[in-house]
């Protein structure tokens, strides 16, 4: 593979994957197979990435050349070694949210620079010292806590465009629900895109979308690019979302070793940078923070083709396609009520990951420090706390997340002195049938 990982060996005949065998990334199908599966990514990323410049009020056509843009930066500083679409992290959505209240969308881009430029920083420490310090400062217990407050954070704002539109917002959520069931392979996969689709269908025949914008729209032309402004208030609310990138990101280096079986844990670093890097990008000029999708993974799975030369292809049509204002603003139209459905699911389904990394890793709530550091955190952040210190505003995301960190770790010491506390952290293995 070359340094920029963009020579790939034909896998077999390049037709046909034999069961039991999975295409590398270093390997690819033929040419018309590979461009129709990494347009079949794009399809994937499709709705969840629109999602959120739309609750946002980003342009969407932006978001959507950053997130190409930063698929490719992916690719390249990976050497492609690891397969992998940037879209928009709806761990973003809260502090946009909040910043551009106070700030406008110059301050929320300037927050998403800041949670970028950390991000690479974390993964320059990580490529050189490794990654053994991050499960220290961060166990499950506290990475679980972080990804669920942070979803369920946002469970006012889906309740808030649920209620604009009920019945076209009940009608999307039925079909995302039963679609996740009734279809099998990728459009189960795609469950959300479908619902929304649908859901949008129902928004027309009610007399729920506008097209005025579309009509002025020119068919071809650059994204609306927006410079950032930087304010120290916006930290405390972007600085978070960090921790869930880098559990993300991790998340999915794994996922991919576990898949192709392929030690990848040496370029862990590299992939948080790359996403980092994308971030800073997507901040500096009007987009969506990034972050690697689990709805490409379903894709990989159902394919079995791991090849980067898909996600090329991909990232390449994601940017022609952010050249189309006219496209830009018929995503836009996408109305509340849609938004209401689709974010209920969404947002519902961050809050379980959290959930998630503490079943996958038997975190054991037995333990006081485990039960203490979940409890106050998620109250914390589902409540929306807020504490003002002068200019500085910190609410429910950063004082949940600061609260997990501190009360585990002050929790774990003071045990540790005491001698106190000395239950697991994790459960014990048991064997079938006990």
């Amino acid at each position: 593979m070359s340094m920029l990982g963009t020579k790939w060996t034909l896998h077999g005949d390049g037709r046909t994957v034999v069961p039991g065998e999975v295409v590398a990334p270093d390997e690819r199908l033929t040419w018309p197979r590979t461009i129709g599966i990494g347009m079949q990514h794009v399809v994937a990323m499709f709705g969840a990435t629109f999602l959120v410049p739309i609750i946002t009020g980003f342009p969407p056509a932006t978001t959507l050349f950053f997130s190409g843009i930063g698929t490719i930066l992916f690719l390249v500083i990976t050497a492609g070694r690891i397969p992998s679409y940037l879209g928009s992290s709806f761990a973003f959505i809260a502090p946009i949210g909040a910043s551009m209240n106070q700030y406008g969308p110059g301050g929320a881009l300037g927050g998403v620079m800041m949670a970028g430029v950390v991000l690479a920083l974390i993964g320059a420490v990580v490529h050189f010292a490794g990654s053994a310090w991050i499960d220290k400062v961060m166990p499950p217990v506290v990475t679980g806590a972080i990804v669920a407050l942070i979803g369920l954070n946002l469970a006012p704002a889906a309740k808030g465009n649920f209620d604009k539109a009920p019945v076209t917002a009940l009608i999307t959520l039925v079909v995302i629900i039963l679609a996740s069931v009734l279809f099998k392979g990728i459009m189960g996969r795609l469950s959300i895109l479908v619902g929304v689709v649908v859901g949008y269908l129902v928004a027309m025949l009610r007399g729920e979308v506008s097209y005025a914008k579309i009509d002025a729209a020119a068919w071809v032309g650059l994204p609306h690019f927006q410079t950032p402004e930087f304010h120290l208030g916006v930290a405390g609310l972007f600085i978070p979302v960090v921790l869930v990138l880098v559990a993300e990101n991790i998340g999915h280096v794994k996922s991919v070793a576990l898949m192709t079986g392929r030690n990848l844990d040496d370029v862990s670093g590299r992939a948080l940078m790359a996403d980092g890097l994308a971030t800073t990008l997507a901040g500096l000029g009007g987009g969506s923070g990034t972050t690697t999708y689990a709805e490409n993974i379903g894709v990989m799975a159902a394919t079995k083709v791991y090849s980067t030369a898909a996600y090329w292809v991909a990232a390449i049509f994601a940017l022609l396609l952010s050249f189309s204002p006219k496209f830009g603003e018929l995503i836009a139209t996408v109305p509340a009520g849609v938004l209401g459905g689709a974010a209920t699911m969404l947002y519902g389904m961050i809050g379980v990951l959290g959930v998630r990394i503490w079943v996958q890793n038997r975190v054991n709530f037995g333990n006081p420090v485990n039960l203490t550091t979940a409890a106050v955190a998620l109250i914390v952040g589902i409540a929306d706390y807020t504490w003002t210190i002068g200019n500085l505003k910190f609410t429910g995301i950063a004082l949940g997340s600061a609260a997990a960190l501190v009360i585990y770790h002050g929790m774990k010491a003071v045990a540790r002195a005491r001698g106190t506390a000395a239950d697991a952290e994790t459960e014990p293995v048991r064997a079938a049938g006990k």
